[in-house]
């Protein structure tokens, strides 16, 4: 059970990482004249889609309490 939390608490950080890098890579392109906004469009997603993984993956290392 210790080595599946701490898995999951690897790949949270790695993920918190890679959505640190996706943020100033979109203010980077955000800062170009000449923005290519379907990049941006899909970097952005991106960063979404790893925000929801991280709380998927942060709830799992939650325990249940019992209501």
């Amino acid at each position: 059970m210790d080595e599946t939390k701490s898995a999951l608490a690897k790949r949270i950080v790695d993920l918190q990482l890679e959505h640190r890098d996706l943020d100033a890579a979109i203010e980077r392109l955000a800062a170009d004249p000449v923005v290519d906004e379907l990049r941006l469009r899909r970097m952005k997603k991106r960063k979404l889609q790893i925000k929801d993984q991280i709380v998927a993956l942060q709830m799992q290392l939650v325990p249940d309490i019992p209501a």
